[in-house]
C-alpha cells in the first residue's frame, strides 16, 4: 500500500526539480491545481499539500486569485554607509524597480521633525512605495525629505523613480547613512497584500537617517522587507 505522505512529497520533489531545471523560471506561474492533479493522477488536496510544502521551503508563493508563482532565492542587501537599492539589486544579478504608492507634501510629524532636525510647522515630502526585484515585491518603503530644502524633489522622484537620481537633480550629489536600526515585525493585512504575503508573516524593518555632504539630515526612511526574500548584510 502506498504511503499517502510519500505521494505529495514526490510531487513536491518533481516540481522542485522542474524549477531547478528552469522549466518554471523565477516569476513564472505554475500550472493550476487541476492541471497538476491531472498530471500526477491525484486529487487536488494532495497537490495543494505539495504546493504548501514548496511554499514553506520558500520556493513558491501564492497570490490570491492569481495562482502560485516561482519565488527567487533571497537576495543579499548590504547595510553600509552608501546603500543604493538599484545598485544593490544589480550587483545581485536582479532587475530592480520601484513603484510609487503615494507622494505628497505635508506637515512633518514629531518623529520626522526630530529625525530631520526640523522646526515646528516644517513640511516634508512623503514618499511611499514598493521595491521590486525581478518583478517580485521585495519591500515596502516610506521616506521623508525636508520640503523647504528640496522643493523640486517630488517631480524628480516621479521622473526617475530613484532617490539617488532625484536628490542629485536637486543639488545633492551624494549622501551617506548616518544610522540604521534593524528589527523584526509581522506583516499586517495591508503590508501583506502589497508584498504578496500572508498577514502575520515575518518582516525585517530598517529605520535609517541619511545625511548630505555637509552632515545635514536629508532623508528619514523606513523599509519593511519580506523576511524570506532578503538577507541583510552588515558590512564591517
Amino acid at each position: 500500500m502506498t504511503d499517502k505522505s510519500s505521494i505529495w512529497r514526490s510531487i513536491a520533489d518533481a516540481l522542485e526539480a522542474d524549477i531547478s531545471a528552469g522549466r518554471y523560471p523565477i516569476g513564472a506561474r505554475l500550472p493550476s491545481e487541476a492541471d497538476l492533479a491531472g498530471r500526477f493522477g491525484v486529487n487536488r488536496h494532495t497537490v495543494r499539500r505539495a504546493l504548501s510544502a514548496l511554499a514553506d521551503a520558500g520556493r513558491v508563493h501564492a497570490r490570491r486569485g492569481a495562482g502560485v508563482f516561482v519565488r527567487a532565492a533571497p537576495a543579499d542587501y548590504p547595510i553600509r554607509s552608501r546603500v543604493r537599492f538599484h545598485q544593490a539589486m544589480r550587483e545581485a544579478g536582479r532587475s530592480p524597480e520601484k513603484r510609487i504608492l503615494q507622494l505628497e507634501t505635508r506637515p512633518a510629524d514629531s518623529r520626522e521633525r526630530a529625525a530631520l532636525g526640523l522646526a515646528d510647522g516644517a513640511e516634508v515630502h512623503s514618499y511611499r512605495g514598493v521595491s521590486l526585484s525581478d518583478d517580485s515585491p521585495l519591500a515596502l518603503f516610506h521616506s521623508v525629505f525636508p520640503a523647504e530644502r528640496l522643493p523640486a524633489l517630488p517631480e524628480a522622484l516621479r521622473e526617475s523613480g530613484s532617490v539617488t537620481a532625484a536628490l542629485a537633480a536637486c543639488g545633492v550629489p551624494d549622501f551617506t547613512r548616518a544610522s540604521t536600526r534593524l528589527s523584526a515585525e509581522i506583516a499586517d493585512p495591508v503590508q501583506a497584500g502589497h508584498l504578496h504575503l500572508k498577514a502575520g508573516d515575518a518582516l525585517l524593518r530598517s529605520v535609517s537617517i541619511n545625511i548630505d555632504g555637509a552632515g545635514l539630515p536629508i532623508e528619514y526612511g523606513r523599509t519593511w522587507f519580506a523576511g524570506d526574500r532578503i538577507t541583510l548584510v552588515v558590512d564591517g
